[in-house]
């Protein structure tokens, strides 16, 4: 089996995560996906529950289990396991290691999207080698796939927008989804160009991991999955799917995206309760102002067509009060994604139409 063609039944490991931010990529796949049929979590921590009862927006009925032999005495055996969560260094935790052998020795193939590629582990290895095989999709693309940035992005005619965040782990993945689905349902033919391995998962047709790409190619990269989409399938609108942030010390790459992929406008996600950057609570630098932020991206050369909120660390009174601090601000529609339609700002995409 090769990776283009890995799809079919899975759990999902999270590590005690499941109801963490880290767990992003199990969030993700538990809203949408149509690479996996996701039939339950393993997760000692929240065993007995229902992963209905951590992850917002998603339906009932996904069983969280302690370990793989305990889902498959109750449930049979999955064709999947995929790690399902963000964690430091990118590495596999070693309280990891018992419950990936577990899933091997039964013969159920290993999904990984963590930087450290677990194929290189001995301890894992060996077990790899008969029925059940670790796929690890965090890797560059054979030199000869990789593309140059070229210019034939000003080719393309649809609208290109990218949902970028002041933060890394904001919701941009979600947001991006849940634009491209009221887009759809509303009849403007859109598709989410992926930019990580969540967005893989999930089964989109077009895009790049950013993170497993030489920087050299990004752009270019970037530019091929936009063009090829819109010469395949011409669709409408282009939903790019964003990475870390602008300003974030860690991952500031917005501005390539804005920059190679010529866009046509952003939505802007934003966690207004959160005044660091993720995981950097003692360096100097705060998150900057969002209006800001704004007027960095319009200095950079496109405009800012929505603010999206996400309501991490708020109760919904302090949620709602913010958005409407903002609201006398400015004059860019303002959705709360989780809660609410995204109308405001696709009619504002929609008129960005020559």
């Amino acid at each position: 089996m090769d990776q283009a063609h890995i799809s079919g039944t899975a759990v999902i490991i999270t590590g005690g995560l499941l109801h963490d931010s880290h767990a992003k990529t199990a969030h993700g796949l538990l809203r949408k996906g149509k690479r996996f049929k996701i039939l339950g979590i393993i997760d000692e921590k929240h065993a007995g529950s229902d992963a209905s009862d951590h992850v917002e927006g998603i339906p009932e009925g996904i069983p969280v289990e302690k370990s793989i032999d305990a889902f498959i005495n109750s449930f049979g055996k999955p064709e999947f396991a995929i790690i399902g969560m963000a964690t430091k260094g990118g590495l596999l935790p070693r309280e990891l290691y018992e419950s990936v052998q577990n899933v091997l020795k039964n013969g159920i193939h290993i999904v990984n999207g963590l930087h450290e590629p677990l194929n290189d582990l001995d301890e894992l290895k060996s077990l790899s080698i008969g029925e059940a095989k670790i796929f690890d999709i965090r890797k560059p693309k054979d030199f000869k796939d990789l593309h140059f940035w070229q210019g034939k992005i000003a080719q393309i005619t649809a609208l290109k927008i990218a949902v970028l965040g002041m933060d890394c782990a904001t919701g941009k993945r979600t947001t991006s989804r849940f634009l491209e689905e009221q887009l759809n349902a509303q009849g403007h033919l859109a598709e989410m160009i992926y930019t990580g391995q969540t967005g893989w998962m999930q089964g989109a047709d077009y895009g790049l991991l950013f993170d497993a790409t030489p920087n050299d190619f990004i752009p270019g990269e970037l530019e091929h999955a936009l063009y090829s989409c819109w010469e395949e399938k011409r669709v409408d609108i282009l939903i790019v799917e964003g990475q870390s942030s602008l300003r974030n010390p860690s991952g500031p790459c917005g501005s390539e995206f804005i920059i190679s992929g010529d866009l046509d406008g952003v939505v802007l996600q934003h966690v207004p309760m959160r005044k660091k950057f993720s995981g950097f609570d003692h360096y100097h630098t705060n998150i900057p102002d969002i209006l800001n932020e704004v007027a960095l991206i319009e200095h950079l050369g496109t405009k800012v067509l929505g603010i999206t909120l996400n309501g991490e660390g708020a109760e919904a009174k302090q949620l709602s009060e913010y958005r409407d601090f903002l609201t006398q601000k400015t004059y860019i529609p303002i959705v709360i994604p989780m809660i609410e339609t995204m109308d405001p700002i696709i009619s504002n995409i929609i008129n960005q139409k020559p």
